[in-house]
């Protein structure tokens, strides 16, 4: 089973997280952007973080046989604090950077005004920047927000079709098919998507458009659901087609409209890659 990740926040994990991904088939990933869970209080601390989405985290990846991407943007729930927008000011710049391969998260957390704001700037931002966007569904009042997000994509201009609607489940997933979309699902513990959902909204709505990730953060969460919804699925007796097409071609897929993804020597061994990048050339290596 070969498995691409399409959400999940390395920066929180461990090395031990990117071994038993390699060895359950984990061969690519993708990072977008979030929150840390401690508020940041200048825009200083945004940059630190983009330089190590797009330099030291694809190193660290690489060690492990795991090729690494990241998508870029001011967050839904910090587009309201007043000290973290100017990073719209510096977006630009990074989003022209080698392994970026959409803008996001970008969408709604509370609802607010500032997230309106924030959103519809950073959908303008994908279209000039001909990138992919990776849009956040509230965990308050899903359908409501899903239904906004949805006029606020339209509203902009930018193809469904560039666009992931992420953190779906029962409620939301018709009004995203509907839409043409593509459509994302967290498979988290405790919150969220578990498996057996998962695999039952696939019998209601087929593998097209459809994107599991694990969101694996910081918080309560497991790196290896990608996987655990493959076999759930085999279980349920999905075919190994379709197991392929839901965690390997779709998110190669969608993030391959950004012209930035790199799949290639995949087969190599862990840390044979990388190895001589420039950027990160006498970097410190881990023991």
């Amino acid at each position: 089973m070969r498995v691409f990740d399409p959400h999940i926040h390395m920066t929180s994990r461990t090395t031990d997280d990117y071994r038993a991904m390699y060895d359950a088939g984990v061969r690519a990933l993708v990072e977008p952007a979030f929150w840390l869970g401690q508020p940041r209080t200048n825009i200083g601390s945004f940059t630190d973080y983009f330089d190590g989405l797009i330099g030291w985290e694809p190193f660290r990846a690489a060690r492990f046989g795991i090729r690494h991407h990241c998508t870029l943007a001011l967050n839904p729930k910090e587009a309201n604090d007043p000290r973290c927008v100017p990073v719209l000011e510096v977006l630009p710049r990074y989003l022209e950077r080698d392994g970026v391969v959409a803008v996001g998260e970008v969408g709604y957390d509370s609802m607010t005004p500032e997230e309106d704001t924030a959103f519809a700037a950073q959908l303008q931002l994908a279209i000039e920047h001909d990138l992919p966007v990776l849009v956040h569904t509230p965990h308050r009042d899903k359908a409501a927000g899903t239904r906004r997000s949805l006029d606020v994509v339209r509203e902009s201009g930018i193809p469904p079709g560039r666009v992931l609607i992420d953190h779906l489940n029962e409620v939301t997933v018709g009004m995203v098919a509907e839409s043409g979309c593509w459509m994302g699902f967290s498979i988290y513990p405790d919150t969220k998507m578990d498996e057996d959902r998962m695999v039952a909204v696939l019998r209601a709505y087929g593998t097209e458009r459809k994107l599991v990730n694990s969101a694996a953060d910081w918080g309560n969460s497991d790196p290896l659901k990608t996987v655990k919804t493959g076999r759930a699925m085999l279980a349920a007796g999905f075919e190994e087609s379709d197991v392929d097409a839901v965690l390997w071609r779709n998110p190669v897929e969608f993030y391959g409209q950004s012209g930035r993804l790199e799949l290639s020597d995949l087969d190599s061994e862990p840390g044979a890659t990388f190895e001589g990048n420039s950027v990160l050339r006498g970097a410190r290596k881990e023991p």
